[in-house]
């Protein structure tokens, strides 16, 4: 058999009175009629107190009988089987994995510290229990694994001097990147008959040998980036103030004043500082 069978054994209330019956009963009528034949009852009744099954919520019980897989009990309740069955209990419910931190490589090369939260269930006791060692070992093994091959799949940050244009990296494609991984691990899990109801990266940095230099270089590419943006603003600007002045007619200033005017604009604008007047008390020439 290769396949999940869920079982439903005998009703354990109606069990616990006969096997009460058989142990107690055999033992009355040994005293009262003095033959120990009876203790054959007892003995019986005593061999049914280990056939009891209790069955939690969002739990489950394997059977085996002498290594043969007879079914699973899914259903919460108390139940008596055979006493000689094997008993495997198997946890139903959604456990939390909280994955150590581990250094990669991204897609471009660069160091990286990146760990995952994953939240999953067994769903499956046949292939939990006898396709996989150790199911839980195996998640811990299998979602590192997974982590791996993401990191390296995906740039950490997308950086214009590095000639690349990724649509998805680790840092601001939270959503596909969870996709992926979640996506990863259950193809990888599904062997062991666990689904995957959640995966996120929980943990993500450059590796220490690095993290102070990529700082500085996402400093500077922010710098860089408000310069633009302030270029661009004191341009569209100067070219307003021309415009007004040339269609009020409040001034005429031929190229060379133009081009002094532009300097002077772009300066007071795009400087880091806030610019000293001066006053001009000779001529325009001057």
């Amino acid at each position: 058999m290769k396949t999940e069978k869920i079982i439903k054994p005998a009703n354990g209330y109606l069990m616990l009175l006969v096997v009460l019956l058989l142990f107690f009963g055999g033992i009355l009528m040994v005293i009262k009629y003095e033959n120990p034949v009876y203790l054959i009852a007892t003995l019986f009744g005593f061999i049914g107190f280990f056939g009891f099954i209790l069955i939690n919520p969002n739990t489950s019980k394997v059977i085996l009988l002498f290594g043969k897989y007879i079914g699973t009990i899914k259903d919460n309740g108390l139940y008596w089987a055979n006493p000689l069955y094997k008993k495997k209990a198997i946890s139903l419910r959604a456990s939390n994995f909280d994955s150590e931190r581990l250094k990669v490589n991204d897609k471009l090369g660069n160091p990286i510290m990146i760990s995952t939260i994953l939240v999953w269930r067994v769903t499956n006791t046949y292939k939990a229990a006898f396709d996989v060692d150790n199911f839980e070992n195996f998640v811990r093994v299998q979602t590192d694994a997974a982590v791996r091959k993401l990191a390296s799949m995906y740039p950490y940050d997308n950086f214009a001097d590095e000639g690349t244009d990724e649509d998805i990296t680790l840092r601001s494609s939270v959503n596909e990147v969870s996709e992926a991984l979640e996506k990863e691990i259950e193809e990888r899990l599904a062997i062991a008959g666990i689904e995957v109801l959640e995966a996120r990266i929980g943990y993500l940095a450059y590796a220490q040998e690095i993290a102070s230099a990529m700082l500085k270089r996402q400093q500077a590419t922010a710098i860089v980036a408000a310069r633009h943006k302030i270029v661009q603003g004191a341009v569209e600007m100067v070219e307003m103030a021309l415009n007004e002045l040339n269609k009020r007619q409040i001034v005429e200033l031929d190229d060379e004043r133009k081009a002094a005017m532009v300097s002077n604009l772009l300066v007071i604008l795009c400087g880091d500082k806030e610019a000293s007047p001066i006053v001009n008390t000779g001529t325009l020439s001057h």
